[in-house]
């Protein structure tokens, strides 16, 4: 039996489908290992999207303390990873931070934690596409070598239609599995690291030869440099937001070689490859282009939110310049293919344990993936991006400043699970109250705070792009407003489905039995 064909087994678990509530799912078992998971993570986080996407936007908020910043953020995902390994271990549900929470604290504080996954992810799957299309056409227009081609990306009806070929791409692949592309996630993930890190050398090596170039500097890594805590928890929310993605390595855990342990080593060698990638660009960058709001520096807000389309022919030429393009272009068209994973794979638990409509609980028979759930989960994708992009001239930047409150909204509530989850067993060792219980609490403590001070400065029209709804800043409609929705849902789901939120469903605080290895 190849991999593809994996199918759950007679003896591939010994939980009970029953024990404390916990179900399987009929996901096709045994399909991922230990570089497969960190391959789906680093393509989820998809590390070069991120970078033309957040550069700008970072170093207008911190200015030089970019590379602090990115540190800064990668520290509580990396406390909030302890937690997932922990909860992981015990209960290796696809639903994560769903099952988790509501096994911690509850049914109505789960469905929210479970609400912000999903809507995070259908948030950054439209910025995928949305990027994907940029650079599809400005690498169409630098094969052509035509300025008109490339300038299809500002015709907003071309726009639209092309990023909605991008979303319907992207799902028909992940509806036929997580395994179907395994050596093309390979191929795209090595590509994209690999043209980063040329760009970054010769970054370093032609520092010097534009205008606004840099030395490096100690003091870029210092976060106490940062001007006010405003900006400081601004430029947080940015560089939490290129960190998301890492936790795709968990919701495969029913589908993983050893699903207690081998998902959560995934999530762990991901990230480290993720904040090594960062530091190296962040530096380089500064190096060469400077902050300055001119030109090619960083800091020119006409530039701020693709950096790489203006920064990829001065460091490397013409001819390699547009490997950069074709990066960031695989970078996003593969995390679009892998972020479908965690949508559809929570969809499928909350439906699985009665917390949404039973539709989504649907399994494909061929494939083993939750068909239903990655349809309509590409289907709202495509909805967000277009409503966006009709209301909005900075649907990129403004839906990425809201993305960070919903990652830190439903990572945070998932590190307070751990803690309260394993409360009984802190005091059984060292081991137990610090990766069970300080670790995690440390990391849902900043992500909280990070939480409220971000939803207390996004109500300024200068938060973001700067555009305002109604007198209030976009990026808190966009934020809040999303979150107000799911408690909306969240009620009327009470009533078609009242056993789940009576807690009759999935149980509190009964962990399953472990999977065998």
């Amino acid at each position: 039996m190849t991999q593809l064909d994996a199918r759950p087994q007679a003896g591939d678990t010994v939980r009970s489908a029953l024990d404390g509530g916990v179900r399987t799912k009929g996901l096709g078992g045994n399909s991922v290992g230990l570089m497969g998971g960190a391959v789906i993570g680093v393509s989820t986080v998809a590390p070069v999207y991120c970078l033309t996407s957040t550069l700008g936007p970072t170093v207008g908020e911190v200015g030089l303390q970019m590379p602090a910043i990115f540190l800064a953020g990668f520290l509580p995902m990396l406390l909030v990873a302890f937690a997932y390994r922990e909860l992981n271990k015990a209960v290796p549900d696809c639903g994560t931070s769903f099952t988790w929470s509501v096994k911690a604290f509850g049914p109505r504080i789960g469905w929210m934690c479970g609400w912000g996954l999903l809507v995070a992810t259908v948030v950054v799957l439209s910025n995928l596409a949305g990027v994907a299309t940029s650079f599809f056409w400005l690498t169409a227009g630098e094969i052509t070598g035509s300025d008109s081609v490339a300038a299809l990306d500002g015709n907003k009806a071309v726009h639209i239609l092309t990023t909605l070929a991008f979303i319907a791409v992207a799902t028909a692949i992940s509806y036929r599995g997580i395994t179907a592309t395994k050596w093309i996630q390979y191929a795209l993930v090595g590509l994209q690291l690999a043209v980063i890190a040329i760009f970054a050398v010769m970054a370093i090596s032609k520092s010097g030869e534009v205008a606004g170039s840099l030395d490096f500097s100690l003091s870029w890594i210092n976060p106490f440099g940062v001007g006010s805590f405003s900006a400081f928890t601004a430029g947080l929310s940015l560089s939490i937001f290129i960190y998301w993605g890492w936790d795709a390595c968990l919701s495969i855990n029913e589908e993983s070689i050893g699903s207690a342990h081998t998902p959560g080593r995934s999530a762990m060698l991901a990230m480290v490859v993720i904040v090594a990638s960062y530091l190296m660009v962040a530096v380089a960058v500064q190096m060469y282009a400077g902050i300055g709001d001119k030109g090619t520096g960083l800091g020119n807000p006409d530039t701020s939110d693709n950096v790489f389309a203006v920064l990829a022919t001065p460091v490397m030429g013409s001819g390699l310049g547009i490997l950069l393009f074709v990066a960031v272009l695989a970078s996003a068209a593969a995390s679009l293919q892998t972020t479908f994973i965690p949508v559809a794979r929570t969809a499928l638990a909350m439906s699985a344990y009665d917390a949404m409509p039973k539709a989504f609980a649907e399994v494909h028979p061929r494939f083993r993936t939750p068909g239903r759930a990655t349809v309509v989960a590409g289907v709202a994708t495509g909805v967000f991006y277009t409503v966006m992009s009709l209301v909005s001239e900075n649907v990129l930047v403004d839906t990425i400043y809201a993305l960070g409150l919903m990652i830190c909204f439903y990572y945070s509530i998932t590190a307070f699970a751990c803690v309260w989850f394993f409360r009984e067993e802190l005091t059984a060792s060292t081991a137990n109250l610090l990766f069970k219980g300080v670790l995690p609490g440390i990391g849902g403590l900043m992500l909280t705070a990070v939480f409220g001070k971000t939803l207390y400065d996004m109500w300024d029209p200068a938060y973001g792009s700067g555009s305002s709804v109604l007198g209030m800043g976009s990026v808190f409609v966009i934020g809040v407003g999303l979150l107000v929705l799911g408690l909306v849902l969240m009620l009327l789901m009470e009533r078609r489905s009242p056993a789940f939120f009576r807690g009759e469903v999935l149980t509190k605080e009964t962990p399953a039995l472990q999977p065998a290895d």
